[in-house]
Formats: C-alpha cells, structure tokens, sequence
C-alpha cells in the first residue's frame, strides 16, 4: 500500500430545486387554485472521521466530490426531493486546511466525529406561497438556490503504530523497503537515514504504520520514548496528490 498523507480536493454542494407553477384543476371542484411546489434543498457535503483508515491514498484516484442537486417542485403542493449528500470519509488525525494550505478549517481528531463542511442551496419557492388574498391565481416562481464550491487541503498528522531502532547500518531502512512500499535510502555507509521514514504494512487483512527511525548514535544521551514517538510524526515520503 502506497502512503499519502497531503492531497488537494475540490468539493461542491448541491444546487437547490426550482419551485413549480401549477393550478388545480379537478372535476367537481368549482374554484381551483394555484397548487405548486417548492424545489428540494441541494446536497450538503459531510466529513467523517472513521477508524481503520491511516492514509489519503483514496483521495489519488479521485478528487472532485459534488453532491446532488435538489429535484423540482411539482403539481398537487409537492415539494422536490433533496440532493443526495457526498459523505467523505478520512482517518483520525486529518486536518483541512484552505488553499492557501495555512488557514485550517477543520481538525477531525477522533472516529465519529462528522462535519458538514457545505451546505446544500436551498429550493425555489412555487406559486402556491404567493397566493394572497388580493392575488388568487399567482405564476410567480423562484429558481433554485445555488450551492457553495471550494478547493481545500487534506494533510494527515502522521503517528506511526511501530518504530524500528538500532544503529546505524543495522538494515532498518532494507526491512521498511521489503514489507513496505517505501522507498527510503540505501546505502554502504552509516546515518542514509536522517530523517524518519513511514510506510504501510498489510499482513492477513490488518495494516499499520512502520516508521524507520534515525540510526542511534554511540556515546549519546538516549533518547526518551515519547521523544521517538514524536518524531515519527512527519512523513519524509510522502505522496502528492492535485
């Protein structure tokens, strides 16, 4: 499995539905009426932080997400149907970011937490709500209420689930590359590694991140647990995906 963890996407909600101009007209009754509908709402663009996820690589084979547009009233006072709502689904930890990729928008930080991110636009009113008692027979409509479009970020806080340690030339780097699809350095010399490296291990369905950590160097204070932890936060291979 490839690791992406910084990807652009673009996203538009739904366009509301156009009200209807319609009259009644039925045997034996004596007055109809206007009788229109209004327009359904646009779809609404939802995010949804599940576990199991640990990579964007979803996000490389598409990146335009648009939700459905809202039906059109109809005869009889019925209202359209909504648009059909686009729920995104990303891993713990995904942050979304404007497109100036500093501004954040959102931080989806634990599974189950959901965000509608842009509203769908609203249906068009039909002739049926402007008749008055002065104006009994209206063919005034309104159209649909366009919905909302934005290009955003999606950067993933990378937390590796194991590390590997050792010294240097030790073959951490060759074992990531051989249960990974990373693509750390190689070399016959100590310290190729100077920053930590991340990939994806898939093994009888289950998969977790990796991390090659930095060669230990010999007659330096040891690091502390939560000091390599923190450094397996950022990805030196990661993918890029517009």
């Amino acid at each position: 499995m490839q690791f992406l963890d910084q990807c652009k996407i673009y996203l538009a909600s739904g366009q509301g539905g156009d009200g209807c101009v319609s009259f009644r007209r039925e045997k034996f009754v004596e007055y109809g009426g206007p009788d229109g509908g209004d327009g359904g709402r646009g779809g609404h663009i939802i995010f949804e932080c599940v576990a199991g996820l640990n990579t964007l690589i979803d996000f490389r084979y598409q990146q335009h997400f648009k939700a459905g547009r809202g039906h059109h009233g109809q005869g009889s006072n019925r209202t359209g149907g909504s648009g059909d709502d686009i729920v995104i689904k990303v891993p713990a930890g995904t942050q979304i970011l404007a497109e100036d990729r500093e501004t954040v928008i959102a931080d989806l930080t634990r599974p189950g937490q959901r965000l509608q991110l842009l509203r769908g636009g609203d249906g068009g009113r039909g002739n049926a709500t402007y008749a008055t008692s002065t104006n009994r027979a209206p063919r005034k409509f309104t159209k649909g209420y366009p919905g909302e479009e934005l290009w955003v970020w999606l950067r993933l806080k990378l937390i590796a689930d194991a590390g590997l340690l050792g010294f240097p030339n030790a073959g951490k780097s060759t074992f990531i590359n051989a249960v990974t699809n990373a693509n750390a350095k190689v070399g016959a010399y100590p310290f190729t590694t100077l920053k930590p490296q991340l990939g994806v291990v898939e093994h009888k369905g289950v998969d977790f991140v990796l991390a090659d950590i930095p060669g230990l160097i010999e007659g330096r204070p040891k690091a502390s647990a939560s000091a390599i932890a923190s450094s397996a936060t950022s990805s030196a291979a990661a993918c890029w995906c517009t």
